[in-house]
């Protein structure tokens, strides 16, 4: 594995590799500015021009003309990496950006490792460490609410608020070390009382963050949502509908679908991930029953569950075939009744009173195979609005810091149980420094290892 250094500096494309109009090549070290220098020609020295400032020129290397550029200039502290940064734009041809590379490099630059950059924000006090995880999460966002959760964590997000109960521990935390040192005068520094309050709020904030990932996760990859029901009630149709293309094939045929198939769908800004299962019925088709029992599998993981069936069938019908089936406590349920336009509007009124009346699940009635879904899709959004890690504005989407979070409400337990016990406080020190040590891992205020480092900041794009 190669080993993260400071002392050199790197290079790295910042635009996607390919042609394209413009491309950004980025450097950042003590150096940059000089190597920059060194190949651009312009009416100022770049050593000699002002901190985020902007400048026109061209590239030579040797006697050869590279390329007319744009340069930027950002000298530490005052950049992105606390180091001085140049960005160099080039027109976006490939070979133009190879040759530029390779100038630089033979100028003493060095290939940044992937996430280097921000390693560097995050070395030089630029970024704290979930502030710095979250630019990833930042670059990888598809929807709006991914990008939400990302921007808010990145400008300090839930890390403010346990950065300042952590700072309440350790005042503490040195008040009990404190009364050690005085021992034999049996003096108390540290208000018991105000230390229980403490736990109770920490213990209470730690638990919602913890719960709080079972939304941050689905946000993060797609709410799953499965579509359910008997073979031949629209279930492809339904997704084929959602999706406004042919992704399943669709057929009067019981027992078509025969795998689960899924697909992503963005709805205002959240990802949902559908799962059109195969039609649950008794069989002696082996592929077809196969098939079933994925769909028994996946009906499990589904946040949201779509029970469909015909509208067409008497109500008492369906409501038996739903109460064969058992659902998660977790899981919301919703019954969806397809081939509306088949009913008069007297009719579907009385199926949605009684089945919902009888179920206590939201019934809606929908025509899949006309694209006229109601309020499906606000039903599904629903969900996002209703769950109280969103009401509460602080969701956790990472599972290293839920992990830490997990282990942090571990330690909390301990120190309670000692105050109750009456241990010495040299025992509810070492307690409450482990705690510290979990809160501040979330946030790298305390020394982490360097190959977790190198996996945290391995998984982000050369150039960031």
């Amino acid at each position: 594995m190669k080993k993260w250094t400071t002392n050199d500096t790197i290079i790295a494309l910042a635009t996607p590799a390919g042609e394209g109009a413009i491309g950004i090549i980025r450097l950042s070290g003590s150096e940059a500015i000089a190597m920059a220098n060194g190949l651009f020609e312009g009416k100022k020295s770049l050593t000699e021009v002002a901190s985020h400032t902007l400048h026109f020129g061209v590239l030579r290397d040797n006697e050869r003309l590279l390329d007319e550029v744009l340069v930027s200039v950002f000298k530490g502290p005052h950049s992105y990496t606390g180091e001085s940064v140049v960005e160099i734009s080039c027109h976006g041809s490939s070979y133009i950006l190879s040759e530029v590379m390779a100038a630089f490099i033979r100028s003493g630059a060095r290939l940044a490792l992937p996430g280097e950059f921000t390693q560097r924000a995050f070395f030089n006090g630029k970024l704290d460490l979930s502030q710095a995880e979250s630019v990833a999460d930042i670059i990888a966002a598809e929807n709006a609410l991914q990008h939400q959760m990302a921007f808010s964590q990145m400008r300090g997000g839930y890390a403010k608020v346990l950065k300042q109960l952590r700072d309440e521990l350790i005042t503490f935390a040195g008040l009990i070390e404190l009364e050690l040192d005085f021992s034999q005068e049996d003096v108390v520094f540290a208000d018991r009382t105000a230390l229980e309050q403490l736990l109770i709020r920490l213990r209470t904030t730690v638990s919602d963050l913890i719960a709080s990932f079972s939304l941050g996760n689905v946000l993060k990859k797609g709410i799953p949502v499965a579509i359910v029901g008997e073979p031949n009630v629209g279930k492809s149709t339904l997704l084929n509908a959602l999706l406004r293309e042919e992704k399943a094939l669709v057929s009067d045929i019981a027992g078509t679908t025969r795998d689960v198939i899924e697909d992503v769908l963005s709805i205002d800004g959240v990802a949902f991930r559908f799962l059109d299962t195969a039609g649950l019925r008794e069989t002696n088709d082996v592929l077809e029953a196969a098939g079933i029992e994925r769909s028994y599998e996946k009906l499990k993981s589904a946040s949201i569950v779509l029970y469909l069936d015909d509208i067409q069938k008497p109500a008492s019908s369906i409501l038996a075939d739903f109460k064969k089936h058992t659902f998660s406590e977790q899981q919301t349920v919703l019954l969806v009744l397809n081939k509306a336009d088949l009913l008069d509007k007297e009719r579907i009124a009385e199926h949605l009173g009684f089945l919902g009346t009888s179920t206590e699940r939201p019934v809606l009635a929908i025509t899949a195979k006309g694209g006229q879904l109601g309020n499906l899709a606000s039903s599904l959004l629903d969900w996002v609005q209703q769950h109280p890690s969103q009401q509460q504005g602080m969701i956790v989407s990472n599972a290293r810091h839920v992990a830490a979070l997990e282990q942090t409400l571990h330690s909390l337990a301990s120190i309670e149980e000692g105050m109750l016990a009456g241990i010495s406080g040299d025992l509810l020190a070492i307690d409450i420094r482990t705690a510290l040590f979990h809160l501040g891992s979330i946030t790298g205020e305390v020394e982490i290892d360097r190959d977790i480092l190198g996996t945290i900041f391995g998984k982000f794009c050369i150039g960031k």
